[in-house]
């Protein structure tokens, strides 16, 4: 198991490497001049070009990468543009909001999703499992964004039971508060998905041989389920889970957005607004960091639910 960690964590370094050098060049060559962005409309070419000169942006591009993957290399990620201050820890202040946004999220996507896929997988064809296609269908079907802002427009505007936007620091119920209504739009369509999976796993697994054989003992049909049927589904619902959380720290930006809420999602949404490059490119890379992180951590659940699987 150690062997396979350690061959894992090496071979993440080059997947990053690539994730570095495609963001850095899409993010350098995309249009626009970041300089434009600090000097007046007005400005004279003269000072566009000490503003360029300041942040390093007169080097051939070239020089700029090396430069670049030097410093991370190296823990650096740079200096923000625009806050004039260490990418690392402008990320390590957004961290935060987004991983209890994301949690929250995953939350409810558990609670939602695993009970409707078992109840469909138990009543094919039936009123729950025609419920659950809807329920699935609407899930992976309606964005994000626009979810958002009907729960906003019900729960806020007509109700006056959950705060619009922002992030309340002030108390734990507050956060709390403040992050229902985000989060119920990120997991809804995690919980779709997972629902489906839940439904697919758990229909095949009760077809299985062992399953008829439990049922004819006279076992009662929780033991069946819970022993027998969902210890062995398990497997395809964690690779969806493990996705899904990628999914949920990547897909955040639309939903602090829309919600006003200070994570990473709105920061990299700001910083492409501004042509923070530095923000742009570090955000990036550690975010890929993270899903490849999850990756590796779903792939270790496997062999501690299925003893089958082992890791050479």
């Amino acid at each position: 198991m150690t062997a396979y960690i350690l061959r894992r964590l090496l071979g993440t370094i080059p997947i990053i490497l690539i994730v570095g050098v495609i963001t850095f060049f899409l993010v350098q060559l995309s249009p626009g001049d970041p300089a434009m962005f600090y000097v007046s409309p007005d400005a004279p070419p003269d000072e566009v070009d000490r503003v360029r000169e300041r942040l390093g942006l007169d080097q051939p591009v070239m020089t700029r990468f090396t430069f670049w993957l030097g410093e991370v290399f190296q823990g650096n990620l740079g200096v923000s543009f625009h806050q004039n201050r260490p990418v690392l820890d402008a990320f390590m202040d957004a961290l935060p909001v987004t991983l209890w946004l994301a949690g929250l999220s995953m939350i409810i996507a558990l609670v939602v999703g695993i009970p409707v896929g078992l109840l469909s997988a138990l009543h094919p064809n039936g009123a729950v499992d025609r419920f659950s296609t809807i329920f699935v269908f609407i899930g992976v079907s309606m964005p994000n964004f626009w979810l958002g802002m009907l729960l906003v427009l019900l729960f806020s505007v007509t109700l006056g039971l959950l705060p619009a936007q922002g992030f309340n620091t002030n108390s734990a119920w507050g956060g709390f508060r403040s992050l229902l209504l985000p989060a119920i739009t990120l997991g809804y369509s995690q919980a779709a998905l997972i629902a489906r999976m839940t439904r697919s796993s758990m229909l095949e697994v009760m077809r299985q041989d062992y399953v008829q054989t439990a049922r004819a003992k006279g076992l009662r049909g929780h033991v069946v389920l819970g022993k027998h049927a969902f210890g062995n589904a398990l497997n395809p619902i964690v690779t969806v889970i493990g996705l899904a959380i990628g999914s949920l720290v990547a897909g955040s930006a639309v939903v602090e957005v829309v919600f006003n809420l200070p994570g990473i999602g709105r920061l990299v949404v700001d910083s492409v607004m501004r042509r923070d490059y530095p923000m742009i490119q570090g955000i990036l890379l550690l975010t890929a960091g993270m899903i490849i992180l999850v990756n590796l951590l779903t792939d270790l659940l496997y062999a501690l639910l299925d003893p089958r699987i082992r890791y050479d």
